[in-house]
């Protein structure tokens, strides 16, 4: 991908429903959970890499012993570092007793991440705030046992200050900026409530259909209490991802399917899908229930997902990704006038490349149908010479673009640092015929547009290509996401520029203070919920105006080489991901209120000059 996005966040959560001598007998090993847990995570990392946190809960403790415990890392590696010092802890005790492996009790009393319940989590920061303090898992410590939590999730919330007034909490300045603390507050409230009621006999899901309903955005979190319980829930719409796995040794949730998979090696169909508005719940005496703790509403699972985010290794999201770039393929042969013979084919490393196999499909399949075509014209005068060529003939495909390590300088000077940063991507000389061949590549999408004008169209062209086209298997990028993706500033989008410039250029840079306008008296009355103010600024143009402004906007200046860009349609991307429906980026339409608020209150900031997100 050219344009790095940072998504938030990945989750894993594990309950133990044996004994810890079980394990040590069956695998030889009492800290079985905790290798998993490590590889659930490492599975995932692909989800976060600004930092990663693990709480554990042990069972059955004795009054005045530890019960939760917590690490957390904003290190480099930050998973490598958790387990290192876990690991550091197991090895002091070994000094001391190097048969203690042999001994679960003693393992248990002695290790303090050796635990029944076990809650990761992996973070990547919207919010820019990547110490070590707004790592996941949050916890409320208490001297009773069930009024302790841990909380961790992959979301974002629109509502935080709404929230924090329910609760009738005054928030700091670190509360303020994270959600996660305002989620907290809300469910430790009813929690509270509950315990009260009720002292030790927590009703997770009475505590989640009183909490959950007061939240706006979407969501995949778990959580763990101090007396054992162990929960999961999901948004109502499935916006963020979720999956489980239960057998007799284990309950295991997380983000991506894959990597449940892969860690525990079970099939396809033994992963499910937590579904909207569920909640998943392991009791402390081992009881499992799926309860509906919101009520479902329209499903509008995030398509990005599917596109970008997950890792391809899972089967589905492999095919969709596939048939993104076969969809593709009709655009790109019109675009080059079918002249197969002088195009290359390539992609923008590294997660485009499933799509580019699709793509590579797409276009053999209408090769392989022109041979047969021909082949059945030539009749019984067939040459085998012609018949030779015509059946050896091949869509030329090549490996242009190599992502190069992370450039690093010191200059600070404008124009020699945007000649340094160009090298981020390097080329293969050699591959293209000079002022003769069209330069095909795909990437995942088009975001702001940077990369490709100041790197990687400026590389391409030094192998003089007679034309680049630039072809994206998403759609435009039109709005801001609030849900998890850190889209958030209208102004970054290259789309969005590239309707400012049609405007001018129209002379009709007076809508935009219409509609600045329209949003004011919007925030004034409390409605700027209501509409998506911002579909008119796009309204104006047709798709293929916005998207020949795009490549006239990521062409370097004093470039020679033409550029253009295609798009993958919206329909296409429907049809390709079927299960996967959200779309509010490309299209504007939100699945909750808090959507057009934000995307409103984004588009206020870029008429006012701030640089700040929408919520």
């Amino acid at each position: 991908m050219s344009d790095e996005i940072k998504h938030e966040c990945g989750l894993a959560f594990l309950r133990l429903r044996k004994p810890f001598s079980y394990y040590q007998q069956k695998y030889r090993t009492v800290l079985w959970g905790l290798n998993k847990m490590y590889l659930l995570m490492e599975k995932q990392h692909n989800r976060g890499q600004d930092g990663a946190g693990l709480a554990v809960v042990k069972l059955n403790v004795e009054a005045g012993y530890p019960f939760l415990s917590r690490i957390r890392s904003g290190n480099a590696q930050p998973i490598a570092d958790i387990f290192r010092q876990i690991g550091q802890e197991y090895s002091e005790l070994q000094k001391f007793n190097t048969d203690i492996g042999n001994h679960p009790g003693l393992m248990k009393g002695h290790m303090s991440f050796l635990g029944e319940l076990l809650l990761g989590h992996l973070r990547y920061g919207t919010q820019g705030k990547n110490n070590v303090e707004f790592c996941h898992p949050f916890i409320k410590r208490n001297t009773i046992p069930a009024r302790n939590l841990a909380l961790a999730g992959n979301f974002n919330l629109i509502n935080t200050d709404e929230l924090f007034g329910l609760v009738n909490i005054d928030p700091g300045e670190f509360q303020r900026q994270s959600d996660l603390a305002a989620m907290m507050e809300v469910i430790y409230h009813f929690l509270i409530k509950d315990d009260e009621l009720s002292p030790g006999q927590l009703d997770i899901a009475s505590i989640l259909r009183k909490a959950l309903p007061l939240f706006d955005g979407g969501f995949h979190v778990g959580a763990v209490t101090g007396n054992g319980i162990g929960f999961v829930f999901r948004d109502a719409h499935g916006i963020r991802p979720s999956y489980y796995y239960i057998d007799e040794e284990v309950v295991v949730a997380a983000s991506e399917r894959a990597a449940i998979r892969t860690t525990f090696n079970v099939g396809e169909n033994e992963v499910q899908e937590l579904m909207p508005g569920q909640a998943l719940i392991v009791y402390e005496n081992g009881d499992i229930k799926i309860e509906q703790v919101l009520e479902p509403k329209e499903r509008k699972a995030c398509s990005f997902e599917r596109i970008y985010f997950s890792r391809g290794s899972d089967e589905k999201i492999y095919r969709e990704r596939s048939a993104l770039g076969y969809n593709l393929s009709k655009q790109i042969l019109a675009a080059i006038d079918h002249d197969l013979k002088h195009t290359i084919i390539s992609f923008i490393p590294n997660t485009a490349e499933v799509a580019f196999y699709g793509l590579m499909k797409g276009l053999q399949d209408y090769l392989n149908q022109v041979k047969v075509e021909r082949i059945l014209a030539w009749g019984n005068d067939v040459d085998p010479e012609k018949l030779t060529e015509m059946i050896n003939r091949k869509i030329r495909m090549e490996k242009i673009a190599i992502k190069d390590v992370k450039m690093r300088t010191f200059i600070t000077e404008d124009v020699n640092r945007s000649e340094m940063v160009q090298h981020v991507y390097d080329i293969t000389y050699g591959t293209v015929q000079k002022d003769t061949d069209t330069l095909v590549v795909i990437d995942d999408s088009i975001v702001r547009g940077t990369t490709l004008k100041e790197s990687i169209i400026r590389m391409l062209a030094r192998l003089h290509p007679k034309r680049i086209i630039v072809v994206s298997s998403s759609p435009q990028i039109r709005y801001p996401d609030c849900y998890g993706i850190d889209m958030s500033k209208m102004g970054d989008f290259i789309a969005f520029q590239a309707a400012i410039e049609l405007l001018k250029e129209r002379d009709m840079e007076s809508l935009l203070k219409d509609l600045y306008d329209t949003c004011k008296e919007l925030n004034r009355n409390n409605q700027l919920h209501t509409v998506n103010v911002v579909k008119q600024v796009y309204k104006t143009f047709t798709n293929e105006e916005i998207t020949k402004k795009i490549a006239a906007l990521i062409t370097p200046p004093g470039l020679t080489v033409p550029v253009d860009v295609i798009y993958q349609t919206i329909e296409s991307l429907h049809e390709a991901c079927p299960n996967n429906l959200g779309d509010w980026y490309f299209t504007g339409n939100y699945p909750t209120p808090g959507g057009n608020r934000v995307v409103n209150k984004a588009f206020m900031n870029y008429i006012e000059g701030r640089n700040v997100r929408g919520y």
